[in-house]
Parts: structure tokens; sequence; C-alpha cells
């Protein structure tokens, strides 16, 4: 499976991709998680300890190995370089493997190169497309609410696009756009799961606004989430009563592609 996880900031994204890939780990597969989310925090929620996580270097920072593989330096503009720059021995150089997950770091392009054509750019749009459909491990990308560096074909790629919303108009808009979004690339399955749930009035607003969703299954509020944030402990071990919704959520999943 090949998973991009998005939604509006604060809503659970990159819990569920974490709660996600042990679930698949502890089914026995390799997984690899890339995190392109700006907050870029999922080391954290995979427990990774912080002298260790404070070593990552995003790809888009590794400015002599943009430059060694694109012919540009970062930030380049007008320059000539190559758009599809050799990629396949990052996932295996450049990750860090816990609790026998593969997390590659992206980063992301700030400020006015975002959105350009950039030796950074070309750079990603090449990861993105190698790990999607060259690789064979189970991957999670934990995106931002945009999903800019999937051209047509990559996304096309993506088995699912989930979601994560909250109750509130803010994250119900978010979930509108990123489907509208991900339909021009080409994209129909796109699910949601809701997050912050604690009763059923809760789970029922969610349903009355996205009528149209698949909903994949419920995160209910769980304080031990807010603990193990607290701690920088692993989600996965630490909530255990998230990690049977993701485990649900990861059934509810394949449950939909088996019968399709």
């Amino acid at each position: 499976m090949k998973i991009a996880i998005s939604g509006k900031g604060g809503v659970g994204k990159t819990t569920l991709a974490a709660l996600l890939a042990m679930v698949y780990v502890k089914g026995g597969y390799r997984v690899i998680v890339a995190d392109a989310d700006p907050d870029g925090n999922m080391a954290s929620a995979l427990g990774i300890p912080p002298e260790l996580a404070e070593g990552i270097t995003p790809i888009v920072e590794m400015g002599d190995l943009i430059y060694e593989r694109t012919g540009a330096q970062p930030g380049t503009i007008g320059s000539f370089f190559r758009l599809n720059p050799k990629v396949d021995d990052i996932p295996d150089s450049f990750s860090v493997e816990w609790e026998g997950i593969k997390l590659l770091v992206m980063g992301t392009i700030k400020g006015p190169l975002a959105g350009c054509v950039c030796p950074e750019s070309a750079m990603l749009k090449a990861l993105f497309t190698h790990l999607i459909l060259r690789r064979d491990e189970v991957l999670i990308l934990d995106m931002d609410a945009g999903v800019e560096h999937l051209g047509r074909g990559t996304a096309q790629g993506v088995d699912a696009f989930i979601i994560v919303v909250e109750p509130g108009q803010r994250s119900f808009q978010t979930a509108r756009a990123v489907r509208k979004y991900a339909s021009g690339l080409g994209v129909s399955h796109c699910f949601i799961v809701a997050s912050k749930t604690n009763n059923e009035s809760a789970r029922q607003f969610i349903k009355e606004h996205l009528p149209d969703y698949e909903i994949l299954g419920f995160m209910d509020f769980d304080a031990d989430l807010l603990h193990a944030d607290a701690q920088g402990s692993n989600v996965y071990h630490s909530a255990p009563r998230s990690a049977t919704e993701a485990q649900q959520i990861k059934n509810k999943l394949e449950e939909l592609f088996a019968n399709r």
C-alpha cells in the first residue's frame, strides 16, 4: 500500500501516520514513512530519541547532495539542472530506522521559492515518484494540506489519500480542497478518518457535513496520546486504544480495496 495522509494542521495526521506505520510493521510488512509535513515531528511520534532525531537533516536542506544530483545549487532560479536526478539510493542511505520503520524526512521548500521549478523541487518530485512507483515497501506519506509535489502520474500511483478531519468547518473546508486537488490529478480514492471525536454526536456531526465521503474510521479523543506527545514516546505503544482504532482503519481500507 502507498498511502498519503493529509488534512488541516493540528488534526492528528502525524499521529495517524505513525500508528498506521506501526500497525503495518506489526503485521510483518517493511515500512517507510516519508515526513513531508512542514512541522516535521514524525520522529517524536515514533518515539525516536531526541539525540537521534536532532541528527536528521531534511532532504531539501542537503545542499551538497542536491547540487551533486541536479547540477545546480539550491535556491537557483533560471539555471539549467537535471529534472530527473538520481534518487534510488536516498531512501536507504538517508533514512533513520526505528522500531522497524525507515523514516525519511523530506522537508519543505520555504519562502519565495515555494512552488517554483528549482533544484529542490526537482529533487523532491523525483524522490516522491521513486518512493511511490518503484519501492516495494508499504509507504506512508505524512503530508501537509498541500500535495503539490505529487505530479499527475505520481499521484495516480498512490493507493489511498486519507484526509484526517476534526469536527469543525475549517477542517471540512480543507478536506474538500484536498479531494478537489487530488481529483485534478486523477485520484478518486480519497477517504476520511475522523479525529478528536469524543461522543456519537461529534461523529454524527462529521457524517452530516461530509456525507459523500467514505469514512474509514474514527480516532476518538485519547488522553494517552497527549501523554505520549508530552513524553515524546511512541504513540502505538503509549496509546493502546488508539492503536486498536488504527488497526481497524487499516482493516477497513484493505477490505474496501479487496472489494473493488
